[in-house]
């Protein structure tokens, strides 16, 4: 029998079906009821119950501190039925001014640290309201919001705070709901206030307008907002990415620099972010950080960072930005609760649910106003009436036998209700007084000023609008402060060159086709006639061939045998030491397999319009083909390369230059002879056009194995190396001009001691050479070594091979190391006006050859010439 009654109890359902209805529920009470915002004053219900707990025991900002743990307990026991931790949590977060753009808690004691540090017991900490977090309840006792039961009925708490303050967008606010979640960055009182007002006057106002008066968040760490597409995004669609960078300044010392940190990005955690940048430094993910401090006290925050000596303070903050929490992105998701469901919001939408929340609340408060007015006025008109007949009045009084029998007759005789009767009984005597009387007079009459004033606000749209923007700019002018976060109207993407300092380095390819840089100072000068120093370690088949002076900043146009062009930048080439092998070039640049590079120019920027349609690339083939283009045809780089000079099958790239348009040209062959002209000679023709001849071969296996560009045939003079390691300098005027596709005069006397010609460069005193042979052995030399002498000599020894049938590999041309250290410390300018003319535009940091701002070689006979179109 009891068993027949328990089963009749057991109800069988879909366990699918109760999941699913059971866990809407849950999440719905989730978002509506704890994790989301309510659009018109920007709390959830625990904040609400908090401020309203607060105001109900008093705790406000003329009285003494409460502790915390009496408000915690007041809140639980009254309206949140919830852990105490998380009120607790609620609580301190109001107090904290990192965390909240304008606190509303004034907090006593420890409430923690922008370094994460936890608060202290709630049993040790004071707190009461502040000004502003009273405001947030002005009118709460004139019927402007509902009311509901608490948890057990025994109490009423607000559903919404009738706040005159825009707390959604002023102090922001963040919650995991599920299946949702928000995050509202935090504003400046005084721009949203003049956003609303601007609403208010135009309602058809846009995102642009509203940006005008609301610029961007502004944060309580300060910082600033780096860049404004991401703030628009957000302000337009409810979500996007506002970029956060910290306030950081180098400061210069006598030993080293420091780069000073005095305002981090909203949400990080400082003493983490000290920590990680300390372990970068120790891991040597960045280079030249010899400390890290956190010297924050009373005058402020304070992160300093010590840069090592040589380092570059700059590139470092750079790398910091890019690596920390230095530079941080706020994730806008504007997601609130309207009319009790959840919505994504732009800024038109925070700023219209507000002023439409002010106007209820207006109108409400003025509707209870009015209504009290209105029962004074009442109660005065009768009080008037009963002090003219007051002798009248006292004998209906006194002649009655209780105070029930007054009021009836009092109302038979004058025509009084109720309310004005008793009145007139509960009347004191004081009020006989003429004063009062005249006091009674005065008041009616300012309630009936009243009464129209509030009955022309409910009647009148616009007075109701002046009412409403006066209250919000009373507001401002009582809170409103300066801005904090400043605004950088820059882009919000890293510039790669910001992590590269613009130093001199050497580009070095071999023969295999492996690239690395190397610092410019690792090279060490040495005596004519040195054995050298250990170049690159590369392979017993492969060899050092092209090596050419840049800086990290350049862009490289590389050239292949077949005639294709591709970009790279000098940064983004690895580095290597002087003895490393490097990385194969095919990892880089989409070449293919049967192609190699053999030339390169170097171009400083590529946004120059007039330098691009005044300067040209110039080709040498080694069977004597000259091209010339002009070099904004080139100026739009592409993954895959483009076509740079149409070449035939049996023919190859063996030199590129940039030229001004009035250079002349010098072309060498192997068997000694060099031809000169002026570049006027050859006209300019498109990209992919063959090109013209420029020198007569004498067949065989002759070729062309290098060309330079005149620019001062003053002061430059022509440098000639054999393949033996001989070489000798001559005056530009000893190489007669003449037509181009001549067969040129001789240049060098070829001997089977010399060995044929291998390379020829443009040099003055102040240029070094460095020379590799096949070897892997390298020197630098002194071109003033090296004396000026006749055209058609053999030249001097430069370089002693000490192993059997080794050759010259590369030549290449650099500034002096005396001369680097004075240029890089000259200005662009200032060094463009000491080259003239179309060099002008070359680098900061120039290294060798001279010329415009580029530089080509080609050939294991002149790879290394950048000469004719750098700066030296």
């Amino acid at each position: 029998m009891d068993q027949t009654l328990d089963q009749d109890r057991i109800i069988k359902i879909n366990i699918e079906e109760e999941m699913k209805s059971s866990y809407i529920d849950y999440s719905m009470s989730v978002i509506v009821a704890r994790a989301l915002p309510d659009v018109r004053d920007g709390f959830k219900p625990v904040h609400r119950r908090i401020l309203y707990g607060m105001l109900g025991i008093g705790n406000t900002s003329d009285k003494p501190y409460k502790k915390c743990a009496r408000v915690v307990g007041e809140v639980l026991g009254k309206y949140h039925p919830h852990g105490d931790s998380s009120v607790y949590g609620a609580l301190v977060r109001m107090a904290q001014d990192w965390n909240m753009r304008y606190t509303l808690v004034d907090g006593q004691g420890n409430f923690g640290s922008v370094d994460g540090d936890s608060p202290a017991a709630m049993r040790y900490t004071e707190c009461r309201l502040s000004k502003m977090g009273e405001h947030i309840m002005d009118d709460m006792e004139k019927d402007t919001v509902d009311m509901v039961n608490n948890f057990d009925d025994s109490l009423t708490e607000p559903t919404v705070m009738p706040t005159k303050i825009p707390n959604l967008l002023v102090n922001g606010g963040n919650g995991i709901a599920v299946g949702m979640a928000t995050n509202i960055p935090t504003h400046n009182l005084g721009e949203v206030i003049d956003g609303c007002c601007a609403y208010i006057d135009n309602p058809d106002i846009d995102t642009d307008g509203l940006m005008q008066y609301i610029k961007a968040p502004d944060f309580p760490t300060g910082a600033y907002i780096y860049g404004v597409n991401g703030v628009k995004e957000a302000y337009e669609t409810g979500r996007g990415r506002i970029v956060m960078r910290a306030k950081a300044e180098i400061e210069s010392g006598d030993t080293h620099d420091k780069i000073v940190v005095t305002e981090i990005p909203y949400g990080v955690n400082k003493a983490d972010l000290v920590k990680y940048i300390a372990d970068l430094a120790n891991e040597k993910k960045i280079e030249g950080i010899t400390n890290v401090n956190d010297e924050s006290g009373r005058q402020g925050m304070r992160i300093v960072v010590d840069v090592r000596r040589d380092a570059n303070a700059n590139v470092i903050l750079n790398k910091l930005f890019k690596m920390t929490a230095l530079q941080s992105s706020f994730s806008v998701n504007c997601i609130a609760l309207v009319k009790g469901r959840p919505k994504l919001l732009s800024l038109k939408d925070c700023v219209r649910y507000f002023v439409e929340h002010r106007h209820d609340v207006t109108i409400r408060r003025t509707k209870f106003d009015l209504n009290k007015a209105q029962e004074r006025a009442h109660i005065l008109e009768a009080l008037i009436v009963a002090c003219d007949n007051i002798d009248e009045v006292v004998h209906i009084i006194r002649a009655s036998k209780t105070p029930q029998e007054a009021i009836e007759n009092l109302k038979q005789r004058f025509g009084f209700d109720d309310v004005q009767a008793r009145a007139i009984v509960d009347m004191r005597l004081r009020q006989l007084t003429g004063l009062q009387m005249d006091q009674l007079r005065h008041d009616y009459e300012e309630l009936e000023k009243l009464i129209a004033y509030l009955q022309s606000i409910l009647d009148d749209p616009e007075l109701c609008k002046k009412v409403i923007k006066d209250e919000l700019l009373e507001v401002k002018e009582k809170y409103g402060d300066e801005r904090r976060t400043e605004i950088k109207y820059t882009s919000e993407e890293f510039n790669a060159e910001d992590f590269y300092p613009d130093d001199p380095v050497v580009i070095t390819i071999s023969h295999l086709g492996y690239v690395k840089r190397t610092a410019l100072s690792e090279f060490r000068e040495q005596s004519r006639g040195g054995v050298g120093s250990k170049g690159a370690n590369t392979r017993d088949e492969d060899f050092t061939e092209y090596i050419y002076p840049a800086t990290m900043h350049n862009t490289l146009l590389f050239f292949t045998q077949k005639g294709r062009c591709y970009w790279l930048k000098c940064y983004e080439i690895p580095e290597g030491a002087k003895n490393a092998k490097g990385r194969a070039i095919q990892n880089l640049l989409n070449i293919e397999s049967d192609d190699a590079i053999n030339a390169v120019l170097r171009i400083k920027k590529f946004d120059d319009a007039e330098f691009l349609n005044t300067h040209y690339v110039v080709f040498a083939t080694k069977n004597g083909v000259i091209k010339k283009t002009c070099l904004e045809a080139y100026s739009r780089p592409r993954a895959n390369g483009v076509i740079a000079i149409n070449i035939m099958d049996d023919d190859q790239v063996v030199g590129v230059r940039l030229t001004n348009g009035n250079n002349e040209i010098v072309l060498a062959n192997r068997n000694g002879r060099a031809i000169r002209f002026n570049e006027s000679d050859v006209r300019t023709m498109g990209r992919v056009s063959t090109g013209v001849r420029g020198m007569k071969l004498d067949g065989g296996d002759d070729e062309v194995v290098g060309m330079v560009c005149i620019n001062d045939p003053q002061t430059e003079t022509i440098m000639v190396v054999s393949e033996k390691g001989y070489g000798k300098r001559s005056n530009v005027e000893d190489y007669r001009k003449t037509s181009r596709g001549a067969k040129g005069v001789k240049t060098l006397s070829i001997t089977e001691k010399t060995g044929r010609l291998v390379a020829i460069k443009v040099v003055t005193d102040d240029n070094d050479l460095m020379i590799i042979n096949k070897s892997g052995i390298l020197i630098r030399l002194k071109v003033a070594d090296v004396r000026v002498m006749g055209r058609a000599t053999q030249g001097v020894r430069l370089i002693n091979l000490t192993k059997k049938n080794d050759t010259i590999a590369s030549v290449c041309k650099v500034m002096s190391a005396s001369d680097e250290e004075v240029v890089e410390q000259e200005s662009l300018d200032e060094f463009g006006e000491e080259m003239g003319g179309a060099h002008q535009n070359a680098e900061t940091r120039p290294l060798g050859d001279n010329g415009a701002d580029a530089s080509g070689l080609a050939e294991a006979s002149q790879d290394g010439d950048d000469g004719d179109s750098e700066l030296s």
